[in-house]
């Protein structure tokens, strides 16, 4: 029989929609101003943004610090690998000057990587600790929010395939100079006459947008539904109730859970591969002309 602390836990226990629901919802800043709504910031996803690109920027000076030019270690020998996988493919694409767009590949990737591999932690250790935290400093915990998947947020992918296209724009303008950048805009794909002046701009324009939100949703699309998959592999893990059913739903949780984390890891790999692969294709294109 439940004793009467179980059965406040069952009653108050979420439903699994509601579950999700408190999972997707982001951490929002609470001011407002005349000026600026700060409550349409996910404070979660900029935190853990910040938090990882700057984890990344220490590991690599570390790295940088310690190295050696006799045999590396396994930490240097790793890093190695990377920076030598990154800038062969920025040496095949980018025909010119790699001073700057290497390190930005390179930046671009870790990063990626270091975001989306914050989904391999358990689902809800970091909401947790955040809720534990939220309700010691006398808030309803149930109303702390926390989403540790920055790639997972749209906001966050577009803001990051947004850089890029002023990447593109700014190498266009000065590889071709801004007079031949806008007789690009004119003339291409089809042709100079000046009938096709518009059409030519339009279909400029519209490669311009596809390939910007196309590079952004290509990423938060495989993360946010690998992040949805935690959860409902969660719930599975969640439905112990004491009979047979329940515990081998609860042994297939678990067994899902450790297959998928396995795959996960080469998702979250080839997704940030993927942006940044057409970062330096994007950047690429910026440097050759019709």
């Amino acid at each position: 029989m439940a004793t009467g602390h179980e059965a406040a836990a069952a009653e108050h226990a979420p439903t699994a929609s509601e579950y999700i629901v408190h999972h997707l919802t982001h951490l929002k800043s609470a001011q407002q101003t005349s000026l600026v709504d700060w409550s349409v910031f996910h404070v979660d996803t900029l935190f853990w943004s910040v938090s990882l690109g700057l984890l990344a920027i220490f590991l690599f000076s570390r790295a940088a610090s310690k190295a050696t030019a006799g045999v590396p270690g396994r930490f240097q020998a790793a890093v190695e690998i990377i920076v030598e996988m990154v800038d062969s493919q920025a040496k095949s694409i980018i025909h010119g000057d790699r001073s700057f767009i290497a390190p930005l590949a390179l930046t671009v990737f870790v990063w990626i990587f270091f975001m989306n591999a914050m989904d391999l932690l358990p689902l809800d250790l970091l909401p947790n600790v955040w809720g534990w935290i939220y309700g010691a400093a006398g808030h309803d915990p149930h109303h702390a929010y926390m989403r540790v998947v920055p790639t997972a947020d749209l906001n966050a992918t577009l803001g990051m395939s947004l850089g890029v296209l002023i990447l593109c724009l700014y190498y266009s303008v000065k590889i071709k100079g801004i007079g031949g950048w806008m007789h690009e805009l004119f003339t291409a794909p089809f042709g100079s006459h000046p009938v096709l002046y518009p059409i030519n701009f339009a279909m400029q324009l519209i490669e311009f947008v596809a390939k910007t939100v196309s590079h952004g949703m290509r990423l938060f699309g495989n993360m946010y539904a690998g992040e949805l998959i935690f959860m409902l592999i969660a719930l599975m893990g969640a439905a112990w109730a004491g009979t047979l059913g329940s515990g081998l739903l609860w042994i297939g949780g678990v067994l899902a859970g450790a297959i998928w984390a396995i795959f996960h890891i080469l998702i979250i790999t080839l997704q940030a591969f993927i942006f940044m692969m057409l970062t330096l294709v994007y950047i690429g294109q910026a440097h050759e002309s019709h």
